[in-house]
């Protein structure tokens, strides 16, 4: 694996994004959202951070899972990937470089919202080292779908009920309580946990153990996907 060959992607990605509206707008809705709604909406009564948790959550579930899926059934649509690979571009390289890309750009959006919140340095740290585990564990399922996925319908057909589910889990699980007992097995609801808990700075070892779970189950998943296209 070749730092250059990944750097090379990583600029790519950048040039395409610009171009490509629908990926460029999922970094920017929600934390866009989160800005509006914090400043906008006073209501008594209602937990501190409750827009900036919320929407962080939601944009964890959707963001980075649309984007890395979005670019990779694109690219494979249009045999661009193809053609990459026969340039001496590795499939792991080229996988690294856009995870990279969209892991980075959902981390400045992430900043974004939690500028918007009123935390403390410390809380800060703590509230971007839980957005950034949850940006990956859902780029890797994005990256899954993907690359399992022949055209960008066939991704976006995917995409969607996924991302639904993995977004308003959390939202939902605050009103019923039957809901939050199957969410608690979703790391975006541990997600939406933990941002809850910036006051405490602490991290449930229980919560640790379901997103670390969800990702090797992704990981899996991505694997098989792999193979299965045969870019192995």
């Amino acid at each position: 694996m070749t730092m250059s060959n990944i750097w090379a992607i990583l600029k790519k990605q950048l040039k395409d994004t610009l171009k490509n509206k629908t990926i460029l707008i999922q970094f920017i809705m929600f934390p866009t959202l989160t800005l509006i709604m914090n400043n906008a909406i006073k209501i008594n009564g209602m937990p501190e951070n409750f827009f900036v948790t919320l929407f962080a959550t939601m944009y964890v579930g959707m963001a980075p899972l649309t984007a890395m899926t979005a670019i990779i059934a694109e690219e494979k649509e249009k045999n661009t990937l193809r053609v990459l690979l026969l340039s001496n571009v590795k499939p792991y390289e080229y996988f690294s470089g856009v995870g990279i890309y969209v892991w980075v750009s959902c981390l400045i959006g992430a900043a974004v919202i939690c500028a918007a919140g009123n935390y403390e340095r410390n809380e800060s740290i703590f509230f971007m080292l839980v957005m950034a585990i949850g940006i990956l564990a859902s780029l890797m399922i994005g990256a899954a779908i993907g690359t399992w996925s022949r055209t960008q319908m066939a991704a976006t057909s995917i995409t969607v009920p996924v991302m639904m589910i993995l977004s308003f889990l959390p939202m939902l699980s605050i009103f019923n309580t039957s809901i939050a007992k199957i969410a608690k097995f979703f790391y975006s609801e541990q997600i939406h946990l933990m941002l809850n808990q910036i006051n405490n700075l602490k991290i449930e070892f229980h919560s640790f153990c379901i997103v670390f779970l969800n990702m090797i189950v992704a990981a899996v998943l991505f694997h098989i996907a792999y193979r299965k296209c045969g870019l192995a």
